[in-house]
């Protein structure tokens, strides 16, 4: 299937991954004006991003009761949340109020993360063909324009509530297209159906490590640039400017790659490709080479996430697909636990360039458990023969 097909076929969850990219990216590139207005250290920067992940754990806890709810309305109700909430970092100068703030966040964007993939995962399962990799892509694009527009709004001098509010704008004039109905869960899974704990824990691991690597470098890029290489605001933002642009490329790359090659094999040489640009953006003299670092880190990663999430909904049944899916993404933001806390004060503490190098090793991580899960698929394949 082309990506273009894979974009048509799934354009109304396609529409979500593309909105809640453009907050994000326009996030990561306010974070320097962020910290300032705050007046934080790094590391209670960072404990501070520590509420998103709150509200993204609760938001994944909830999602499928949220869905069963709310139906085809879901994912226009989340968006609606998402372009509400994020106005209020602009408005925020203390820190425990911009915690909060991030609790909010979190538990909006996480809500309307998990609905987004499991109606892709539904698809995929509908019509046999691999999606994630194409509509993590649209998130990308959605992600570096994002930035790119907030870094161009810093540069001209507009303050953060001017840029957030442009795009909630753009945010809540796609909400319209989001309507879709959910996949009906009918019926009992087969006598003998096994637990989905092994999936859900291996490609849970898995999507820890790429989301923990992407959370890191979107989060702390544009001040690595500014401060260790002293940079300007505009190329500040080109730093999670350039990991979303690569990411892009990466996945609508990945969505070709995954219908030819082992989805194992690739999060392997995925995972070792991201490593070696972590540690080309920890070393650099320069934001030049910085950019390079990130972008072959953004190629590298790319595929991780969304193969993992796509290799759980094959692992388990259709009745099993949302619930293993919310869990696994439960797994990945987890990440937004410890990453943000550890980035920040392994930063404070020995300078980002050892915190950048410490992603490289963490990436390498998705090795074996690739590994693991090639194994499990295997015994699957033997025990359904």
């Amino acid at each position: 299937m082309s990506i273009v097909s894979a974009i048509r076929l799934s354009r109304v969850p396609g529409s979500a991954f593309l909105a809640l990219g453009l907050f994000w990216g326009s996030f990561a590139a306010q974070v320097p004006t962020l910290k300032a207005g705050l007046g934080a250290s790094d590391g209670l920067f960072g404990t501070l991003l520590l509420g998103s992940s709150f509200g993204l754990v609760t938001a994944m806890l909830i999602a499928p009761r949220v869905d069963a709810r709310l139906g085809a309305r879901s994912m226009q109700t989340a968006a609606l949340m998402v372009a509400l909430a994020m106005l209020l970092p602009g408005l925020v100068t203390a820190p425990v109020a911009f915690f909060l703030v991030m609790v909010l966040l979190g538990l909006s964007s996480g809500l309307l993360d998990v609905l987004m993939n499991t109606r892709v995962s539904d698809l995929e399962a509908e019509t046999g063909q691999p999606l994630m990799n194409a509509n993590h892509a649209l998130f990308s694009v959605g992600y570096a324009t994002g930035a790119i527009l907030a870094g161009l709004g810093r540069e001209a001098g507009l303050p953060a509530l001017a840029i957030f509010a442009g795009i909630a704008a753009i945010m809540a004039l796609m909400v319209l297209r989001l309507r879709m109905t959910p996949a009906t869960e009918a019926g009992t899974d087969p006598a003998g159906t096994r637990s989905p704990l092994g999936p859900v824990l291996l490609c849970g691991l898995v999507v820890l490590v790429a989301f923990g690597a992407e959370a890191t470098v979107e989060a702390w890029s544009a001040l690595h640039i500014e401060r260790t290489l002293a940079g300007g605001a505009a190329e500040g933002a080109m730093g999670p400017a350039t990991l979303g642009l690569t990411m892009a490329f990466g996945r609508f790359a990945g969505q070709a790659v995954s219908q030819t090659f082992r989805e194992t094999h690739v999060v392997m040489v995925a995972a070792c490709i991201a490593a070696a640009g972590a540690v080309i953006a920890a070393a650099a003299p320069a934001p030049g080479m910085a950019y390079l670092g990130f972008g072959v880190l953004g190629l590298g990663v790319s595929v991780i996430g969304p193969l993992a999430l796509g290799l759980v909904g094959k692992l388990v049944t259709p009745r099993q697909r949302s619930r293993a899916i919310a869990r696994v993404s439960i797994m990945g933001f987890s990440a937004f636990f410890f990453a943000p806390v550890l980035m920040g004060w392994s930063s404070q503490v020995w300078g980002l360039r050892v915190a950048f190098a410490g992603v490289a090793g963490t990436l390498l991580l998705a090795v074996p458990l690739a590994l693991m899960i090639r194994a499990l698929q295997a015994r699957r394949a033997v025990l359904a023969a």
